[in-house]
């Protein structure tokens, strides 16, 4: 009679959890939820305008089209990986050496998501979409809106996802309808890119302790491109560096 009132509990508890996931995935956006999602999203909206347009002009250059933006925006969505994935068209590198940088791009995004895990399981329907439009810009967000109440938080995390992925793909199409219509060298523009990452390394380099695997990186990578040439090195640096900050990391955690 206690395993059975136990286990009813425990369903109904289970259930009513499935039912508010259901509801969460219906209820429409409160108009409030979308204004306060406006305003705290609008240093994103500038930060993605000027690097989207650049980043559309870009592929334009590189001879893809707007409507190439619009449909890698759409279905990549992580702005460092979209400027490496240029090159990556335009030099024909096979599928393992996108995927694989792909991933270890963007790994700490699943890191990421473990902070708000439980809000997205909470959100139903738009769990899947949460996990996905998750970026460094949003998580930034989203970790500014802890002392709402609960339907409300979820509303204007939902609203700051929507109102980002807008702001990324209408900067992307705008930059190649720019690049596209109108007539000036373009030259050196892509250095955009390089200048991004080079701003994330001295950040993270002023932030960690230790510089090891930052030098580790910066080295295999100069030896690799050394060694198979600049269409060939990206794969095996990656390869590399991982394996090799595996080990020191698996080396720390036994001392």
């Amino acid at each position: 009679m206690v395993v059975s009132s136990a286990h009813s509990v425990f369903g109904k508890g289970k259930g009513v959890r499935k039912m508010e996931e259901r509801a969460a995935g219906k209820r429409r956006l409160d108009r409030a939820a979308v204004k306060t999602a406006f305003i705290k999203s609008l240093p994103v909206m500038f930060s993605y305008l000027f690097i989207g347009i650049a980043y559309g002009m870009t592929m334009e250059e590189a001879g893809l089209k707007w409507y190439w933006s619009l449909a890698v925006s759409s279905v990549v969505y992580t702005g460092a990986f979209q400027f490496v994935l240029i090159t990556f068209l335009s030099s024909g590198a096979s599928l393992l050496t996108v995927a694989l940088t792909a991933l270890l791009m963007n790994s700490r995004q699943s890191f990421y998501a473990l902070t708000f895990l439980n809000d997205f399981k909470r959100m139903g329907r738009r769990e899947l979409y949460m996990i996905h439009t998750l970026t460094d810009e949003t998580y930034a967000v989203n970790c500014t809106l802890g002392d709402m109440p609960q339907h409300e938080r979820e509303d204007t995390m939902f609203a700051v996802a929507v109102l980002c992925r807008f702001y990324w793909i209408a900067s992307s199409v705008l930059g190649g309808v720019i690049g596209q219509l109108i007539p000036f060298q373009m030259e050196g523009i892509d250095f955009c890119m390089t200048a991004l990452f080079v701003t994330i390394f001295i950040d993270q380099w002023e932030r960690a302790q230790r510089h090891t695997p930052a030098l580790a990186g910066l080295g295999i990578g100069i030896a690799c491109l050394l060694i198979f040439g600049e269409s060939r090195f990206m794969l095996p640096a990656l390869l590399i560096t991982s394996g090799l900050l595996a080990i020191l990391g698996g080396k720390e955690a036994q001392e």
